[in-house]
């Protein structure tokens, strides 16, 4: 019966919905000798985190130096933002003479689509007088 209970809580273990108790008894119940058979691939997971807990650093940390990185850092970052403003700067600068060659090539197109038009227009017209012509002469051909 422990095992099915111990299976239920791994199941919330690994869905990250168990509580510090229930995290507890899977630590103690992997650390101990009797664990079964099919649970035993989990046993050096639990193992490892109790003995993760007691380590300690010990080495000692040096702060001399730390004010340079700092200096350092900083001129590095101006560096970054100024190469970002510069770069940027041209980026927008190009997206506008862009979005201007595109005004320009979509004016001039449609001052050529209404040049077009407006000669289309006027061949309209003229086969208007030419339909006519044909009519009328029509009339005079078959009156004879």
């Amino acid at each position: 019966m422990e095992s099915h209970e111990i299976e239920k809580l791994l199941d919330k273990y690994f869905e990250g919905t168990t509580s510090v108790l229930e995290e507890t008894r899977l630590k103690t119940y992997f650390n101990q000798e009797a664990v079964a058979d099919h649970l035993i691939s989990y046993a050096p997971m639990f193992q490892y985190f109790s003995k993760a807990k007691e380590e300690r650093f010990t080495k000692q940390v040096p702060l001399r130096g730390t004010r340079k990185v700092h200096q350092w850092a900083s001129v590095a970052a101006a560096v970054v933002l100024a190469f970002g403003a510069y770069f940027g700067n041209e980026h927008r600068k190009e997206q506008l003479a862009e979005r201007q060659q595109a005004l320009v090539a979509y004016n001039e197109t449609r001052k050529a689509f209404a040049l077009l038009a407006e000669n289309f227009n006027k061949g309209m017209e003229k086969a208007a007088y030419l339909n006519e012509f044909q009519t009328t002469k029509e009339k005079i051909y078959n009156n004879d």
